[in-house]
């Protein structure tokens, strides 16, 4: 009898050993499994701690309540090299990097079928009289070089103006002809994409270096 109680002993001693150390959980028997990981993520790394200064810290709040500002985007233009030349210079002194970019852009050439030059502003109205009258649209002039006179429209290419007069010709328009208004060139535009307070009132020391051009709202 006591041989069978000692083996009953052994045997459930065995069976609460593999209980416990989960053998039998292929079989569906073992002990609730605590796991939390969400808590060993959360844990503090001491070699990720780094301490700062007070000016450090306040320089860090600055720059979250500067983040949190309403900016707008401002931009400037057209420059030439020269102007962007002095402007580029002026910004990297007075603004942060990354608060500007003064982008080129291509400019391509102008040709026209012109009208003029003419002695004064009556002989100017009364020709511009006689065109409206044959049903041909008339523009302004770019160039001040070319007044007093008008443009019976602008193109890209010498040829198609050319074409577009030969059509003018042959309805009976014989003074036009075909000039360059203006050359192909590259300027520059500047832009700045997020411009708060603090940003803005650095904008005043560059009056000289805008040359006259004035800062608005990016299109």
């Amino acid at each position: 009898m006591l041989r069978l109680l000692a083996l009953v002993l052994l045997l459930a001693n065995g069976m609460y050993y593999a209980w416990g150390n989960g053998y039998l959980l292929p079989l569906g028997f073992g002990p609730v499994q605590q796991r939390e990981p969400q808590r060993l993520a959360q844990q503090i790394e001491p070699d990720s701690v780094k301490l700062i200064s007070p000016q450090e810290f306040k320089r860090i709040e600055e720059q979250v309540k500067a983040d949190r500002e309403p900016k707008e985007c401002l931009q400037a233009g057209p420059f030439d090299d020269a102007q962007s030349t002095v402007l580029r210079q002026a910004l990297g002194d007075a603004l942060p990097v990354g608060s500007w970019q003064l982008d080129e852009e291509h400019v391509a050439a102008r040709w026209i079928i012109y009208m003029g030059k003419y002695a004064g502003a009556e002989a100017l109205a009364k020709k511009r009289s006689e065109v409206v009258a044959m049903g041909i649209k008339t523009e302004s002039l770019e160039n001040a070089a070319l007044e007093p006179g008008f443009s019976l429209g602008g193109f890209d290419t010498k040829a198609d103006a050319d074409a577009a007069l030969a059509r003018l010709s042959a309805r009976g328009l014989h003074t036009a002809r075909v000039v360059q208004e203006r050359e192909a060139l590259q300027d520059y535009q500047l832009k700045l994409p997020a411009v708060n307070a603090a940003l803005k009132a650095k904008l005043t020391d560059l009056r000289g270096p805008l040359a006259g051009k004035s800062l608005h709202a990016c299109n």
